[in-house]
Parts: structure tokens; C-alpha cells; sequence
């Protein structure tokens, strides 16, 4: 029976799996980690309150990249490269989604609207984190290899989606919840296309590395294609009280 956590158990069981998993995850996290990192130096002066929270986050999203990399020198596994269609920030970059690259490497502070649009996607995208991160923590919270790293990392996700939350409410009550709601909805129709892509894409790349049959690769294609992402999830924050669901958010 196929099930997430018998395909990851799948994934942990085998070096070059865990090898290719871990690697892509790296680089997605350091990747998130600069991004943050930037915006955190360029957040408009009158917002500069924010710029340690952002800052905080970069930094939690730096040191994911370095446990997913400790996890590879555990088992005296290298990175390996990244294949671009399983480059998730890259391919929601391309899509327009959250701040183009190009902006950050400018030394010109970000604007309000900027920041509006940072926090909306990160809304999306830690979403997506945090719903990832607590499924492997049911299923693999106390596996004693990668237990404690999935807990740590599962941990800093839930307080990344609850400060976004918790940001776009002031804003919104400031007079950006119109805004917020269109940058929430573009950002959710483009993430859910390209996680779906990504999806295929890295699960075709593992079948080959464990040699699925044909079979199951198709099967788990349509599970993918299948799969409805719902934009509201009414699954609250523990301890916070951001819910998960932009319905929170006034217009």
C-alpha cells in the first residue's frame, strides 16, 4: 500500500535517495535563508521594526540547509546538484511570485507594497513548509536518525507561518487587506502549480534512483495530479493565535 510515510521510509532506507532528498532540500532552505536575509537589509525605514523578525527568519531557514547537510555527513554523503525542475524557489521565482532576485541584489531599500507582497507569499509558502514538516513529525518524529532534526525544523515552520500571519493582520488593519487577499490568492494558484511540478518531478527522480516499477510511478503521478490544495486550512497554530486560514484577514 502505497502511503507517505511508506515512501519516505523508502527514501531514509537508501543512501542515494536520501542523498538526492536531502540536497534538494538544502539548497531550497539556503536559498530562503539569502532571500530573507536580503529583505531583512532592505525593509523601508518606517517598517524597520520588522527587520528582525525577517532577519530571524533567514537565519532559521540557513540553519535547516546546514541539518539537512549534517544529515548527509552523518551517512559520509556529499551534496549532490540540484536538478532545476525541483528547484521550488527558483520555479516560483520564474512565476512571479514574492520579490524578484534582481530587486534584493539592489542596495535600494524595499517599499511598503514590497513588504505586503513578501509577507503574503511567505504566508503561502511556510504554509505549505509547516504542513510538510508536521506530516514527517507524525510519521517520523522519533526516528532516530532524522527525529529531532525534522522536530527542530517543524518547530521554527509553525512560528514562520504564525508571524506572517500575525503581520499581514496589522497591515490589514492598517489599509492593505485588499492587497493582501489578491497577493494570498496569485501566490496560492501559482505555488499549488508549481509544487505540483515539483512534486512529479522529484518523484520521478527518486523512482529512477530506487527503481520503481512503472506501475507505482504512475500511480504516485496521479495521486499528484489528483490532489486538491485547499487555500484555507483550519488547522491553528499551536500556542498562537494565528489560525491557518486567510480568512482571518480583514479586507
Amino acid at each position: 500500500m502505497l502511503s507517505a510515510r511508506s515512501l519516505f521510509q523508502e527514501i531514509v532506507d537508501d543512501d542515494n535517495a536520501f542523498q538526492l532528498f536531502c540536497s534538494i532540500a538544502a539548497s531550497g532552505e539556503a536559498q530562503g535563508g539569502w532571500e530573507n536575509g536580503r529583505i531583512a537589509a532592505l525593509v523601508p525605514e518606517r517598517m524597520r521594526v520588522l527587520a528582525p523578525k525577517i532577519a530571524r527568519h533567514g537565519a532559521d531557514e540557513d540553519k535547516h540547509g546546514r541539518i539537512f547537510n549534517a544529515l548527509l555527513r552523518r551517512r559520509g554523503l556529499d551534496p549532490v546538484p540540484v536538478p532545476p525542475e525541483t528547484d521550488y524557489t527558483m520555479l516560483l521565482e520564474r512565476q512571479g511570485i514574492g520579490l524578484a532576485h534582481d530587486k534584493l541584489r539592489r542596495d535600494e531599500p524595499l517599499t511598503e507594497d514590497d513588504i505586503v507582497v513578501y509577507l503574503s507569499h511567505s504566508r503561502v509558502t511556510e504554509q505549505r513548509a509547516a504542513d510538510q514538516m508536521d506530516m514527517l513529525v507524525r510519521h517520523f518524529g522519533d526516528h532516530p536518525e532524522i527525529g529531532r532534526a525534522i522536530r527542530m525544523i517543524c518547530a521554527d515552520e509553525e512560528n514562520h507561518l504564525a508571524y506572517c500571519h500575525e503581520e499581514l493582520l496589522g497591515l490589514a488593519a492598517g489599509g492593505h487587506g485588499r492587497a493582501i487577499h489578491r497577493v494570498l490568492r496569485e501566490s496560492a494558484l501559482a505555488e499549488i502549480k508549481v509544487y505540483r511540478g515539483v512534486s512529479l518531478a522529484v518523484m520521478g527522480h527518486i523512482g529512477r534512483v530506487l527503481r520503481w516499477p512503472r506501475a507505482k510511478s504512475a500511480a504516485l503521478a496521479a495521486g499528484v495530479l489528483a490532489w486538491r490544495w485547499r487555500a484555507t486550512v483550519p488547522s491553528p497554530v499551536p500556542g498562537r493565535p494565528a489560525p491557518r486560514t486567510v480568512k482571518g484577514i480583514p479586507q
